[in-house]
């Protein structure tokens, strides 16, 4: 149902280079960009899910939403591990750790959680047994 997420920023340049850094770590790029109001869309591919910055439509400045999070779903924890540094390295900062939530088993939830540039939160997961 999903097909992209907006976050807003207050330095379009630095969230561009976060998202195409955090994205391309997973072999995506960016797909869009209208300079008229900064919108920026990053996926792996059009027709899946993707990730988009842009100056707030309104002109006021990008704040962060109180229980908004954005989560990445990936097919190997050791993806999780990778973009949670990817994120770190980028500027970002960490909310939590990589590491199991809850029981190991056919639905364990293996997360790391991390901030963007401008205070977004992200979650990087996979869904299912240790691979």
């Amino acid at each position: 149902m999903i097909g992209y997420v907006t976050v807003g920023t207050n330095d379009l340049d630095k969230a561009r280079a976060f998202y195409a850094g955090l994205v391309g770590a997973l072999g995506g790029s960016e797909l869009m960009r209208m300079e008229e109001n900064g919108f920026t869309l990053f996926g792996t591919q059009w027709g899946v899910p993707g990730i988009a910055v842009t100056r707030p439509y309104n002109g006021e400045p990008a704040s962060v939403g109180n229980g908004t999070m954005i989560a990445l779903a990936l097919d190997a924890r050791a993806k999780v591990d990778m973009l949670h540094a990817k994120a770190l390295e980028l500027g970002g900062s960490c909310e939590g750790e990589p590491g199991l939530r809850g029981p190991e088993g056919d639905q364990a939830f293996y997360g790391a959680y991390f901030r963007d540039l401008d205070g977004n939160k992200l979650c990087a997961f996979k869904v299912g047994p240790a691979d």
